[in-house]
């Protein structure tokens, strides 16, 4: 299990995130919202060593990250991040590029990372296209490749920057499924999402960020409960029980309110 005590992290010696405690929890899906630059994607690096921590401890198994190699982080945790260049190669060898962590200098894959690769490209639905460059892939099948990666890599964590980006709806529905599997499998998944009402339905663990502070870390229902999305976003959120579970919205706070402040 990955846990963050009193962690401080940002840039330049500027902290970004302050005084943050959490802990990802194996067999869960963990959400962070948040205004934008209120320090998730800082978070996120910050647990896997890609920031120094400016204060307080990031352990893993009680392990310091500190005292960890860069290979036994990569065995623990994998990252999809935000933003990736896309470079001219298939999507095949894009994805054992998951498989890094196991292999020696020079790299040779063996059959069992083949299988890997291939396996987590069953799970994202990107097989199909194993053989094709993913400069032509549409944004959405690349980001299908890149989890892929994220997947061949084999690890007990999985850390995802918005990879709902460039994915349409039923598209966004199969990456939850996906997430939700991986956590039935014992995996710990944390998410970074923009679209609360997805995060209200889908996390079993919600984490609300406001300029730079953990504000809440909760169930989702205890999470509406607070209100503490209302607060941070100027919205109404609205829960109501379907058929197919308890489902949220989001409305303006009053009717009639702009959502966005006139630009002059």
């Amino acid at each position: 299990m990955i846990r963050l005590k009193n962690l401080s992290a940002g840039y330049i010696k500027k902290p970004v995130i302050e005084k943050v405690t959490m802990e990802f929890e194996p067999g869960k899906v963990t959400v962070l919202v948040g205004p934008n630059g209120s320090g998730k994607s800082t978070l996120l690096k910050a647990a896997l060593g890609l920031l120094p921590a400016m204060e307080g401890e990031v352990l893993y198994d009680d392990v310091d990250i500190r005292r960890l190699k860069r290979r036994q982080i990569a065995r623990a945790a994998a990252f999809l991040s935000q933003s990736r260049n896309t470079p001219s190669i298939r999507a095949l060898q894009m994805v054992l590029h998951g498989r890094f962590p196991y292999l020696s200098y020079p790299r040779y894959y063996g059959k069992e990372d083949y299988e890997a690769a291939r396996r987590a490209m069953d799970a994202t639905g990107s097989r199909p296209y194993e053989n094709t460059n993913i400069t032509c892939l549409s944004g959405g099948q690349r980001q299908g490749v890149y989890l892929a990666m994220a997947l061949a890599q084999d690890t007990r964590t999985v850390f995802m920057d918005e990879p709902t980006t460039y994915l349409d709806i039923s598209h966004q529905f199969g990456l939850m499924q996906t997430a939700k599997a991986l956590a039935r499998e014992g995996k710990a998944v944390v998410l970074v999402l923009h679209d609360i009402s997805l995060a209200l339905r889908e996390g079993d663990r919600v984490g609300v960020f406001q300029e730079g502070r953990l504000l809440c870390f909760d169930t989702p229902g205890a999470v509406y409960q607070k209100g503490v999305m209302e607060q941070v976003f100027g919205v109404a959120i609205h829960r109501m029980d379907t058929p197919h579970g308890t489902q949220y919205y989001c409305t303006p706070k009053e009717a009639g309110d702009a959502l966005f402040s006139p630009i002059y």
